[in-house]
């Protein structure tokens, strides 16, 4: 599943799977705060926006300097 430009609105589960991480990583992530959300109907969605914004400026992972070396 990929992010949809358009799509407004993520549920957690969606979210999930765009991802590749569990429901409860997402819900994690939620209550740090890291991913911003909304309570529509006493259920947390995500603003597609925001969700594209966490993704962007989450932290890359930086290869360590003897990864990819025949030494």
């Amino acid at each position: 599943m990929a992010v949809m430009q358009y799509k407004p609105i993520y549920t957690t589960k969606e979210v999930a799977e765009l991802l590749a991480t569990s429901r409860n990583t997402v819900g994690e992530l939620l209550r740090k705060g890291k991913i911003p959300y909304l309570i529509l109907n006493g259920a947390r969605k995500i603003r597609g926006s925001d969700l594209e914004r966490f993704i962007e400026t989450y932290p890359a992972a930086q290869p360590e300097e003897s990864e990819g070396t025949d030494e």
